[in-house]
């Protein structure tokens, strides 16, 4: 981590020369001056280090509260009283919303960061710089862009593909471009990636396993292609990625670990991390991870004054829970759990029996991981030095499954199976219940005109894939999407996701022990639109050609 650090001040004041900051237009329209870029390239260390910035501050507004609040709180994980947040949860988020704003602005920063390495590094680095070193220089910024790319296009459907920013400086009229050609630039960057970043093998919490790799391209592609419901191609990447042994699984594979330990700054750039954002927690306010500000159920939990409480799990999540789930308890707080460490010199932290700050008594516990003294030190207020995940490895064990029933609602496949169970069992589950099958359709051991009823044979539902992908992702910003692709990645109408929404219950309750529940009143503003936010009032104003029909991308 201290490699990382060294560079990330001259990184961020070397990319603030390319690509502006200061400026509200959503892909950060660069300046016409560029004094240091003939000069930075100069050597192998250098060009390491102008990759570094897109592993954090350009993420902070999407971080911040934006991107939880689409992804919980819209999703059904999360509820929330706060003022600020409450359209994502009723459905009711506007133009001028600002952290949709937040979150437009923090994602296609990133994008000018990452052209601005993507255009400048070829032209400008000598030839005694190894090519092996620029090209997986140039393989990190078009992963970050893909990723950029990917969150925009599942947030915002349509938008501008921008492959160079410093074209749009004297006239940043673009239009928004179709979704699918989109998602073939996500691919094209992630197989760059893949093809260019260098290979590894991850072993401890090591700095080295900070940066992406070709795997890390590699495990991005399988969820692209998943989204795109090409199951074929999710499925060998998946088995790439596995069949690599790069990655490992805490509790399984890596032995004294378990899945909550995942969450601990101490474990930063673990193996089972794929892609992960860097924080600097000693850094202040816009460096430093900000979640558990937010979700902190109180400053005893932060020490820094913070800990809002602003959002915390539903009834509806809670329910998900097996009583055995050992994700529980790391992931969600009930009043009497108890952290031993949270608040260490205190002998511990214990969640009150009246900590009720969204009406679920029940508070937020991934990411929350005490006072800067518990962290070695490190943290501040609004600023915890533990890293977010954009991916972790256990993702591609439940796209293997999914990728093998593709798109069956139910599936016997042994594989699969496997695969989901390989989950299930570091969570302290048995495997997928064995069911007495009356209707032998989707099973593989049919044979026709035979007689099985009364046969047995574990079986997956497609309500199982999703169920366990929501436990053992809650918080990590993914559940909304997964609901999204359920009825395709480029349809208009969600009919399947709007059902399990509208059944989800978002509601708070008395407080009695157990306590009383009031039930959903939420979700009268939802319909198939409301899965695709507005892009933010203030962009579509400086880029009248937002508001027109996307137009399909000429790729070059």
């Amino acid at each position: 981590m201290k490699t990382l650090n060294k560079y990330s001040t001259i990184a961020a004041a070397f990319i603030c020369l390319i690509s502006s900051s200061c400026k509200d237009e959503y892909f950060d329209r660069p300046p016409k001056s560029q004094i240091t870029i003939d000069n930075f390239y100069q050597n192998a260390e250098q060009v390491n280090a102008s990759t570094l910035l897109l592993y954090s501050a350009p993420w902070f507004g999407y971080s911040g509260k934006g991107g939880w609040s689409i992804s919980e709180l819209s999703g059904g994980n999360g509820r929330t009283y706060s003022a600020d947040i409450i359209n994502f949860q009723d459905f009711s988020v506007s133009s001028t919303n600002f952290e949709i704003s937040a979150v437009w602005n923090s994602l296609y920063i990133e994008v000018a960061q990452a052209n601005a390495v993507i255009n400048n590094l070829p032209i400008k680095v000598p030839a005694s710089v190894d090519r092996a070193v620029v090209n997986n220089a140039l393989g990190e910024a078009r992963l970050w862009r893909a990723l950029a790319y990917f969150h925009l296009v599942r947030v915002f459907g349509p938008v501008p593909i921008i492959e160079n920013t410093f074209d749009y400086v004297a006239d940043y009229q673009v239009p928004r471009h179709n979704v699918t050609d989109i998602y073939t630039f996500i691919v094209n960057d992630l197989k760059f990636a893949e093809e260019n970043c260098y290979s590894k093998i991850r072993s401890g919490n090591s700095p080295s396993n900070a940066r992406v790799s070709s795997g890390s391209a590699s495990a991005l592609l399988a969820k692209v292609f998943l989204y795109m419901q090409d199951y074929p191609n999710a499925l060998a990447q998946a088995n790439k990625v596995i069949n690599s042994a790069e990655f490992k699984l805490y509790g399984i594979d890596v032995t004294g670990k378990s899945f909550a330990d995942l969450f601990l700054t101490a474990n930063n750039n673990n193996e089972e991390s794929v892609v992960a954002l860097q924080w600097a927690g000693n850094g202040g306010y816009g460096r430093g991870n900000p979640f558990q500000a937010a979700v902190a159920f109180s400053s005893q939990i932060t020490g820094t004054g913070d800990g809002y409480g602003q959002m915390a799990p539903t009834f509806d999540l809670q329910d998900k829970f097996d009583p055995n789930d050992l994700r529980r308890k790391a992931t969600i707080m009930l009043p009497g759990d108890k952290y031993p460490e949270i608040n260490q010199s205190s002998g511990g932290y214990t969640l009150p029996a009246d900590a009720n700050s969204q009406g679920t008594h029940a508070q937020v516990k991934k990411y929350v991981v005490g006072t800067p003294s518990d962290n070695g030190g490190t943290g501040g207020a609004q600023s915890s030095a533990n890293n977010t995940y954009l991916m972790r490895y256990a993702d591609l064990f439940l796209i293997k499954a999914e990728a093998i029933m593709a798109g069956a609602k139910t599936s016997s496949n042994p594989e699969a199976l496997a695969a989901i169970n390989t989950i299930r069992r570091r969570a302290g589950l048995g495997n997928l219940a064995v069911i007495n099958r009356t209707g032998f359709v989707n099973n593989p051991n049919y044979v026709a005109g035979s007689n099985l009823k009364g046969q047995h044979w574990p079986t997956i539902y497609q309500d199982d894939l999703l169920d366990e992908r929501r436990r053992e992702f809650a918080f990590e910003n993914d559940y909304f999407y997964d609901l999204m692709r359920l009825d395709g990645y480029n349809k208009t109408a969600h009919p399947i996701a709007l059902q399990i929404i509208k059944q989800q219950d978002k509601g708070t309750s008395d407080s009695q022990t157990p306590p009383n529940r009031y039930g959903n009143g939420y979700l009268t503003n939802i319909n198939d639109a409301s899965f695709v936010f507005p892009i933010p009032a203030t962009e579509t104003a400086a880029d009248p050609k937002l508001n027109e029909a996307p137009v399909p991308y000429i790729f070059k």
